[in-house]
């Protein structure tokens, strides 16, 4: 696995003076609350800068690792030698250092990327660099909608940033019985999925028989980047869009969305044992 040189990197979150106000009752007293460090974190590949992603400055070998294979950069992590973590005046500088030969593909390539945590796609020139995932060729069992609901029910106990500053989103990697194995948070969605994908990753593990689970809707870009990492199955608690189902459809990937604490639903592919839960 890649060697990691990064010094001690911005809390998630600071706390800030803030005055509550209830319309009912006017200002109270004023105090201090927690919110989401957001902060600039810039990606280089050798001496190459890449990107300017706006992120939460935690788990950033996990986002750097989990970019740099759903942006094509690398097939496989162990493309990957070295990262390090550097901060500088205005933000940090991720630093990746790559095998030689990935490097040299690296720098035929050609993009200009400003990131922002609402777009995915910032700095794509023509329609034909749109990412694109291959079609699936292998067969995962069906994930039941009870594993589903066993997901939702835990995610809230697994995202300490949300609690404290309700201003994240979370992605969490589940099995085949809805038991989180690991949850990722970021003030932006696309990066939350990038540093799951770069924890796992980075831990050994592939897809296998699991499924995604984010908290943010389900666009384009996340199911992409879902069917990269090889899930077989990408639910999301908001709705999708139009684009998101085409291509969950075209990858022969299960999309479920609108997934809430009674039910949910699938806009491609199927669940196993949907009944179960009308008997709960």
């Amino acid at each position: 696995m890649p060697r990691n040189s990064a010094p001690a990197q911005p809390p998630a979150s600071c706390a800030v003076a803030a005055t509550p106000v209830r319309f009912a009752r006017g200002a109270g007293e004023a105090g201090s609350v927690e919110v989401a460090v957001e902060a600039a974190v810039n990606i280089v590949y050798g001496n190459q800068p890449y990107a300017v992603m706006m992120a939460t400055p935690s788990d950033l070998e996990d986002f750097v690792t989990g970019f740099s294979l759903t942006e094509g950069i690398i097939c496989d992590p162990t493309e990957i030698r070295e990262i390090s973590v550097v901060p500088q005046a205005g933000g940090l500088v991720a630093t990746v250092d790559l095998a030689p030969g990935r490097f040299r593909e690296h720098l035929a390539r050609r993009r200009n990327l400003s990131g922002r945590t609402s777009c995915g796609l910032c700095g794509v020139e023509t329609l034909a660099e749109l990412p694109m995932a291959a079609g699936r060729r292998d067969h995962q069992p069906g994930i039941a909608a009870a594993a589903i609901a066993t997901a939702l029910s835990a995610l809230d106990r697994h995202q300490p940033l949300h609690r404290l500053t309700r201003a994240v989103h979370a992605a969490a990697w589940c099995d085949g019985q809805g038991r989180i194995l690991a949850v990722r948070e970021d003030v932006g969605r696309h990066n939350a999925l990038d540093k799951l994908i770069g924890a796992r990753l980075r831990a050994g593990q592939t897809a296998g028989e699991g499924f995604v689970l984010v908290t943010s809707r389900a666009s384009f870009e996340m199911v992409e980047k879902a069917a990269i990492f090889g899930a077989g199955t990408l639910v999301s608690i908001s709705a999708p869009t139009s684009l998101a189902i085409e291509r969950a459809v075209a990858l022969t990937l299960t999309l479920v969305s609108v997934a809430r604490d009674d039910g949910c639903t699938i806009f491609a592919g199927s669940l196993a044992s949907t009944l179960e839960l009308a008997a709960r």
